[in-house]
């Protein structure tokens, strides 16, 4: 059975060690590192040389097939959506001049890779 609480017996108080603890302060986010992070990692590829002969060789193709386009449509006539068309051309070609590049690029380092 349950024994009768005795006058002397009460809530417990606490001790004094316990009332001055506090909480710890929240851990402050490490945001401003990992948003310079990312940001540093870009700038470092963009500072590649590969990364910026990739760049030229999509933004000539992408001039070319404008230029290309451009010309065409004039001889053709006015048909309407030409300049829609000339950025959809403009994009395949320089997707197109990308890829052959970086293709070419690995086959060179396969090749070197090879001989070693």
């Amino acid at each position: 059975m349950a024994k009768a609480k005795s006058a002397g017996e009460g809530p417990k108080k606490k001790k004094a060690k316990d009332a001055a603890k506090t909480k710890p302060a929240p851990k402050k986010r490490a945001t401003k590192k990992a948003e310079h992070r990312g940001f540093d990692a870009l700038a470092k590829m963009a500072d590649h040389p590969l990364v910026a002969d990739l760049l030229a060789v999509g933004a000539m193709a992408a001039v070319a097939a404008i230029a290309e386009q451009g010309f065409s449509s004039k001889e053709a006539g006015k048909k309407g959506g030409g300049s829609s068309r000339a950025v959809k051309a403009a994009g395949q070609a320089a997707a197109m001049a990308i890829g052959k590049r970086l293709i070419t690029e690995f086959e060179a380092v396969k090749k070197d890779s090879k001989k070693a």
